[in-house]
């Protein structure tokens, strides 16, 4: 049976609301997590450690979030090519739990930060401290830098076929996909720094194409196309012994 028009809007809707919901809880979080991050001797401080915690849940929430759009839009995309669609939910999966073994690390941070009142050595906890910082900065390199690209060359690649959106739109995420990726890898090999002005520019095309895509699905949802429309093939029956 062919897809029904509310349902096909509803799941356009949430599906653009979660990209929404990816991209204002990940920044935030990396603010608050700024003292943590600049500041080696946090762990020995006298904190306060609610910005930590806040970046973390908001995190949390990113990940809910990332995953959520995979997952929401399989149904649909998967109609394109079913390989592929499985493949993008395989990858935002991956992304999502790199970040939260970056989270842990960071409230890890915390935790410890908080056992210094208690008399633990302050140089072991500042070695630790910056070993556990350093996890969660490979891991913002690892999920953030090189896993989008492959998320927006085939999430691009499937709504490019399928139309389900303006075409300019998964354009821009399959132009952003190599630059980020290479990006990504220059910063891997210690060309340049990830926080700089050559890191940032290379984010910004796939920024562009997730917001764009997650406000098109909110305010339009998905155009019109031959594969919303097209029949279910029915379940083969299955015939029991006679």
């Amino acid at each position: 049976m062919a897809m029904k028009p509310g349902s096909m809007r509803t799941t356009a809707l949430v599906a653009g609301l979660l990209y929404l919901i990816t991209i204002v809880t990940s920044i935030p979080a990396l603010i608050l997590y700024g003292p943590v991050l600049n500041d080696p001797g946090y762990i020995t401080g006298p904190g306060p450690d609610t910005g930590v915690l806040w970046g973390g849940f908001l995190e949390m929430i990113c990940v809910f979030a990332c995953i959520g759009t995979a997952v929401v839009l399989y149904p649909v995309v998967k109609r394109q090519n079913e390989v592929a669609a499985l493949g993008f939910v395989a990858a935002r999966v991956l992304e999502g739990a790199i970040i939260v073994v970056g989270i842990v690390s960071l409230l890890a941070v915390v935790t410890l930060r908080q056992s210094a009142a208690a008399g633990a050595d302050v140089d072991t906890l500042v070695t630790t401290g910056t070993a556990l910082v350093a996890i969660h900065n490979w891991t913002f390199l690892l999920g953030p830098g090189f896993i989008p690209a492959v998320n927006a060359l085939l999430l691009g690649y499937l709504l490019y076929k399928a139309r389900l959106v303006p075409r300019v739109i998964p354009v821009i995420g399959l132009i952003g996909a190599p630059l980020l990726f290479l990006s990504a890898t220059a910063v891997l090999f210690g060309l340049y720094a990830q926080v700089s002005v050559l890191s940032g520019m290379s984010a910004v095309p796939i920024f562009v194409w997730e917001g764009s895509l997650g406000l098109w699905l909110v305010v339009k949802g998905f155009r019109p196309a031959p594969l919303t429309a097209a029949p279910v093939a029915p379940a083969p029956a299955v015939h029991s012994a006679q």
